[in-house]
């Protein structure tokens, strides 16, 4: 394989982490309401288990409310059951017989703390997925090495593009983390 694809696939698995931490981060509530906190709830609809964001329009217009719109009437009691049944959401939605209200009650300084703890253990997470791209792409470039595809230069090179790469993702992922952290901890 050429070196620049090795670093070139390394970038778009790193870049795939990142993604992948963002939506996960975008589920962790904070004091403002936001659709993301409850689109991949899954329901169950014609005997199927489907995301609530496939079924329904959803929307906050309000900062302490979520408002759900499904777009089957008939589905309005499977939503409501799916929300109130998830005990990670913790919410008590209602429904007038149109739409689903999701309102969202003001957290405690503990409950923001704990939050925090979550988005903590996501950015560790997404560290280790990222430190394995890393060893994966420097046990091929060694390979490469070792078997005289590159020189010595182009070795250290590629080493240190690699851990440029490294550098500028885990910068992004926390800064990233601190947003969301100064989002959550905001009263």
């Amino acid at each position: 394989m050429n070196p620049d694809q090795i670093i070139g696939q390394a970038k778009a698995k790193l870049e795939a982490g990142l993604e992948r931490f963002i939506g996960e981060v975008k589920k962790l509530r904070t004091g403002r309401a936001h659709p993301g906190m409850v689109e991949s709830v899954s329901v169950e609809v014609y005997g199927q288990q489907t995301p609530l964001a496939h079924v329904s329009t959803i929307s906050a217009p309000e900062a302490q409310l979520i408002q759900i719109t499904p777009f089957d009437p008939n589905n309005l009691q499977a939503i409501v059951a799916a929300i109130r049944d998830n005990q990670s959401l913790g919410m008590n939605p209602m429904d007038d017989g149109r739409v689903v209200r999701v309102p969202i009650p003001p957290l405690t300084a503990e409950r923001r703390q704990q939050i925090v703890k979550q988005l903590n253990e996501k950015v560790e997470e997404s560290m280790i997925g990222m430190r394995a791209i890393r060893h994966d792409v420097l046990k091929d470039i060694d390979e490469a090495k070792k078997d005289k595809d590159i020189g010595e230069d182009e070795h250290k090179r590629l080493k240190s593009q690699m851990d440029d790469l490294m550098s500028e993702y885990k910068n992004k992922v926390d800064a990233e983390a601190a947003a969301r952290e100064k989002e959550i901890l905001t009263v």
